[in-house]
Parts: C-alpha cells; sequence; structure tokens
C-alpha cells in the first residue's frame, strides 16, 4: 500500500507536465512565426522614394490561347488597346508545353507567326517570345531530366526553333527547380549562346530567395519541397540571362500587409545580386485563387506593387533594369489593370 501511496504524487506531476508541455509547445513553435509576420509588416511601412514607377522594362505573361487559334485579330487589337500607355516590353507567350525529353512538337503552337507579325503591327517596340516550361523530375518519378545531356541538348534544340518561327526570345519556367542545380546552370549557358548569337532575350521565371539563410534546406528537409533558392545560386541565374523575373507570388501570407512586406524584402534580395546588364522583373499576382500557399485576399496587386517599390526604394532607387512582370492575362481582373496603372505607371 506504501508503494501505491508515494506513486500518486509522481503521477499528479507527470500529467501536469503532460498538460504544460501541451500547452507550451504549440506557443514555442509558433513564436518564432509570430516574430516573422511582425518583421514583414514592419517592412511593409514607410513610404516608397518619388520616382520609383515603371522603367519601360514591364512583362506579361500570355496563355496559350494566343497561338494554338483560339485568338482572333480583335482580340490582338484589344490586347494592343490595353497596353498601350503602360510599361510593357515584352509578352511571354505561352508555346509548349516542352516534352519530358526537351523536344518541342510544332503542332502546339500552330499559330505563334501570325500572333507575332500581328504583334508587331499593332504594337511596334513590343517583343514577343516564347514562353516554354516542363515539370522536372525533382521531386517525383516524372518530368524532365536536366541532368541528361540528350535533354538539354534537345531544350537547345527547341529554342532554335522557336527563334525559327519568329520569336525574339526564349523565356524558360522549370519546375520543381531546386538551389544549386549546375544542370540548369549549364542549360542555362548553352541557351545564352544560342540566343545571343540571333540577337534574341533569354529570360527565366526564377524562384523566391531564402527569406532567412538556408531556408529552402530546412523546408525541404521538412515538406521534401525546398521551394527557394539561395540568393547565391539566383545571382548565379540573373547572370546567365537577359531578364529574370521572380515568381513573387504563391508565398504563404495570410495578410495584405505581410505578403507586401515579404514582396519589399525579395525585390531587395534580388537586387543585391542581379548583375546591372540585367533586367530584374518583380512577379505581380494578375489571379486568383484561395488555397495553401495562395490566399486572394492577402496576395493583391496593390501590395504587391507598394512592396516592390519599397524595396527599390530601400536598395538601388536609381536602377534602370527593372520592372514588374504580370501573371496572367487570362485571369486578371479590371481591378488588377487599374492597379498596375495607377500604382506602377503613375
Amino acid at each position: 500500500m506504501a508503494g501505491t501511496e508515494d506513486t500518486v504524487p509522481e503521477k499528479g506531476r507527470r500529467r501536469r507536465w503532460v498538460r504544460r508541455t501541451a500547452i507550451a509547445l504549440p506557443l514555442v513553435l509558433l513564436l518564432p512565426i509570430l516574430v516573422a509576420l511582425a518583421a514583414l509588416r514592419v517592412n511593409y511601412t514607410g513610404d516608397p522614394a518619388d520616382g520609383t514607377h515603371t522603367r519601360n522594362r514591364d512583362a506579361l505573361w500570355l496563355g496559350h490561347a494566343w497561338v494554338d487559334g483560339r485568338k482572333k485579330d480583335a482580340d490582338v487589337t484589344a490586347l494592343a488597346r490595353r497596353l498601350r500607355g503602360t510599361g510593357i516590353r515584352d509578352l511571354y507567350v505561352h508555346s509548349g508545353p516542352l516534352e519530358h525529353d526537351g523536344t518541342l512538337p510544332k503542332s502546339v503552337h500552330p499559330k505563334a507567326r501570325w500572333f507575332i507579325d500581328a504583334v508587331h503591327e499593332e504594337l511596334p517596340g513590343i517583343r514577343v517570345q516564347a514562353f516554354l516550361g516542363d515539370v522536372l523530375a525533382t521531386e517525383g518519378p516524372d518530368g524532365m531530366r536536366l541532368e541528361k545531356p540528350g535533354t538539354r541538348a534537345a531544350v537547345v534544340r527547341s529554342a532554335r526553333q522557336v527563334l525559327d518561327t519568329g520569336y525574339e526570345g526564349i523565356h524558360l519556367d522549370l519546375e520543381p527547380l531546386h538551389s544549386g542545380d549546375r544542370n540548369y546552370l549549364t542549360l542555362l549557358d548553352a541557351l545564352r549562346r544560342e540566343t545571343r548569337s540571333r540577337d534574341a532575350q533569354l529570360s527565366v521565371a526564377a524562384h523566391q530567395i531564402d527569406p532567412l539563410p538556408a531556408f529552402h534546406t530546412v523546408w525541404g528537409g521538412v515538406t521534401g519541397h525546398p521551394k527557394w533558392w539561395s540568393q547565391a545560386f539566383f545571382g548565379q541565374v540573373a547572370r546567365r540571362v537577359d531578364q529574370i523575373a521572380v515568381m513573387s507570388y504563391d508565398t504563404m501570407q495570410p495578410l495584405e500587409s505581410t505578403y507586401g512586406g515579404y514582396v519589399a524584402q525579395q525585390t531587395s534580395l534580388a537586387l543585391e545580386v542581379t548583375p546591372p546588364s540585367t533586367d530584374l522583373l518583380m512577379g505581380l499576382p494578375f489571379f486568383h485563387e484561395n488555397r495553401f500557399g495562395h490566399w486572394n485576399h492577402a496576395e493583391t496587386v496593390p501590395a504587391a506593387v507598394r512592396g516592390v517599390r519599397l524595396g527599390l526604394s530601400r536598395t538601388d532607387a536609381d536602377r534602370a533594369r527593372f520592372g514588374v512582370a504580370l501573371y496572367i492575362d487570362f485571369a486578371a481582373t479590371e481591378a488588377d489593370w487599374r492597379s498596375y496603372r495607377e500604382d506602377w505607371i503613375a
């Protein structure tokens, strides 16, 4: 009986320890998140510098309908009317996707030549680039494998094919692309030789930069999806291309203020490592979804533009080769276009 009585206080202490741990552990895990959100909100405060508006180097991602036969002359006329008076200089028109082996069937963009000619007639000076992409086999068994030299060579041949069609550049979007991928850098080197020989542009859609040092390593270890690039790798990519467009959306931010602060941080991080000879474009969310990773009420065009202007103001307010990239035409609302014009073009 004595032994049983001795265990009663011990059991009580154990239960109290379990209850306290159950309360404290979520707080310990939540505290860094709350601190990070508070820091982003602070990063969204202040006034952008005068003159932090368009440099007339902006871009617009366009859907596949422009080159597969669904769009007509009247649509190009309406597009031209929409773009006149903006800072948009480049159109990234979806002309793929690439096959997993790097090849590109000509049948996927049968109206490309028509669209290029129509744009040049309606909007002289606007460049049309072929937006090519594919899923990489980095997080699953299916997809493109950049480690294969034959696949990389096929991507270069596909680039040559679309440039022969009349496109004025290649816009490459391969995802999920892990930070430090040397095969990707090798591919960019080969593509740059091809585009330079034709006086064409090479641009890429880029992942976001680690908001904290080595964050992609930590996140990848937990989720299997590293998501971010190191700032050093971002710089390595930026030095190999003519334009680098940051996909600064799908950020998991819950509020406009934290999203805008995050975009301001991303803008500064990208500016720090992008050479002056490369156009740096920050993506604006011209689409509307609610899912994990993207909250429509938070990721707004006004918040993104304000974040871009704050980051530009703090880091390199006078940078000439800078702009925004609008993703994507078919999902954009009148409010998105109005915010772009009023907040960025003014």
